[in-house]
């Protein structure tokens, strides 16, 4: 698959070099920088901008590109030996997950499982990750149900975000604890709720009654974790 712009393509250079086939170069790089790149096992070519461009299908590159192994997901049971699990429910904005899999890596979570879906384009989360998906254990769970069953047996409280929740800071968080975020446009749906144990919500000022569902659940992680 295909990674671009500087900060992605780099985080792999620094920490996984081994998963870089190919690193291509559209931009005039100082010599320190191009020996550096050089002395690497990948291989690494200059391409034209235009090359660039028809690569990246548009998108801002930076003048890095590289050819990449896909991160590897893990099985969601695994990350029961943890202690913090993001579920997403129904979530399918590559903006969205792309974030949170940043957030969680940054503020400690264990592991996170997309649910309500089949299939993710990778390509687009490791890239708006920033890299972070490369260290994130990640799960693709069509059955939500399944793994909310499965966390709860395995010592899990279910904890999930929604409007008319609790005051994030009034709980007392367990040792062991799913955060379930749902989709921006439904949220959980009842299905979904009834399996909670409890359900969070962050308090608003002035009138503001919903945030992103990034924005959120970063706030919610740092509070609960």
């Amino acid at each position: 698959m295909l990674l671009y712009a500087k900060q992605p393509v780099y985080h792999l250079i620094n920490n996984h070099p081994e998963k870089i086939k190919t690193l291509y170069i559209a931009k005039e790089l100082d010599k320190k920088e191009f020996s550096k790149l050089n002395k690497y096992s990948f291989e690494l070519k200059r391409i034209p901008q235009e090359a660039a461009m028809k690569m990246a299908r548009g998108g801002s590159h930076q003048g890095y590109l590289a050819e990449v192994e896909e991160p590897e997901l893990t099985p969601y049971k695994q990350m029961s030996c943890g202690e913090f699990i993001v579920v997403l429910s129904g979530l399918t904005d590559v903006g969205n997950i792309g974030s949170l899999v940043r957030t969680c890596y940054a503020l400690g979570v264990d592991g996170i499982v997309v649910s309500g879906v089949k299939k993710l384009p990778l390509e687009a989360i490791a890239r708006v990750s920033t890299g972070a998906l490369y260290e994130m254990p990640f799960a693709i769970e069509h059955n939500i149900h399944t793994v909310l069953n499965d966390f709860k047996t395995s010592g899990f409280k279910l904890f999930g975000a929604d409007m008319g929740g609790v005051d994030v800071r009034e709980i007392v968080m367990d040792s062991k604890r799913v955060l379930v975020l749902g989709s921006e446009g439904e949220g959980l749906s009842g299905r979904v709720s009834s399996k909670l144990d409890t359900t969070l919500s962050i308090k608003m000022y002035n009138g503001f009654d919903s945030l992103n569902v990034a924005v959120a659940g970063a706030i919610l992680i740092d509070r609960i974790r």
